[in-house]
């Protein structure tokens, strides 16, 4: 079993360490376009005219009060790097919180978990990164979109033999398609208006949520053998979980319905 999940915003920047090895991350076989991202990106976060910083900034979909990001990029590849689950904060990984995991949890989560990344493609939560800046969603020069470039160099390494957890969305979803021995699950809220029972995506608390389903997965140790008890192991766990129609082929979808946030 694997569990895909999207990197976070949010990123601590490691204080110390020897800077990241591409080839050292997980997949090493894609350490060429790991390289080829990095290169590329730190060119452009090294720009420094009026026009050019706009252009970077704009190209990122950052902000003139986030002109720190790019001064961040332009020395990736000689910045101090860490353990991604302490590179990564975010609302996910808050919820997480895989420090505290008892040791034959965290063992689970770093075993099974895969995040995916606009610069690295994917990694371990124990890959040493830097901190960056870059979504999936950028088009970056000499490259293109990173979504489908991506998706073109993981689609033939990455293990596809299941039963694999995607809480991944967006630009991140679109890197890698697994097939039906996958389950994408999204998360909604459920409140009573007008008497009636009605339901939305909540972006904060669908994060929580699924950091907080993968923390409840490592505790009790879950090994399913399938999507069907990878489904039953969350019921068990819980989760009110409410299985969709899914095109042939593909991944199962189902929805994890949470009414207290």
């Amino acid at each position: 079993m694997i569990v895909l999940l999207p990197p976070s915003e949010g990123k601590t920047a490691p204080a110390a360490g020897d800077p990241v090895d591409p080839a050292t991350l997980w997949l090493p076989k894609v350490a060429p376009a790991r390289r080829r991202v990095l290169g590329r990106l730190s060119a452009l976060s090294r720009r420094t005219s009026a026009r050019a910083v706009a252009d970077s900034l704009a190209t990122l979909g950052l902000s003139e009060g986030q002109r720190g990001e790019l001064e961040r990029n332009a020395v990736l590849a000689t910045a101090p790097a860490a353990p991604a689950a302490e590179v990564y904060t975010g609302v996910l990984y808050e919820a997480l919180d895989a420090a505290t995991l008892a040791p034959q949890a965290r063992a689970w989560v770093d075993e099974r978990a895969v995040v995916f990344s606009g610069l690295w493609g994917v990694v371990r939560l124990t890959d040493r990164i830097p901190a960056y800046r870059c979504s999936a969603g950028v088009t970056l020069p000499g490259i293109g979109g990173l979504t489908p470039y991506w998706k073109t160099a993981l689609t033939r390494h990455l293990p596809d033999d299941g039963p694999v957890l995607d809480l991944r969305s967006g630009a991140y979803a679109a890197m890698w398609a697994p097939g039906p021995q996958a389950v994408a699950l999204r998360v909604l809220h459920e409140r009573i208006v007008d008497g009636e029972p009605r339901r939305s995506v909540v972006s904060h608390f669908n994060k929580a949520t699924k950091g907080r389903l993968v923390r409840a997965l490592a505790t009790a140790g879950v090994t399913p053998a399938s999507v069907d008890e990878l489904l039953t192991a969350l019921r068990d766990l819980k989760y009110a979980v409410e299985e969709r129609p899914a095109a042939a082929g593909r991944s199962r979808q189902a929805d994890v319905v949470v009414r207290e946030l």
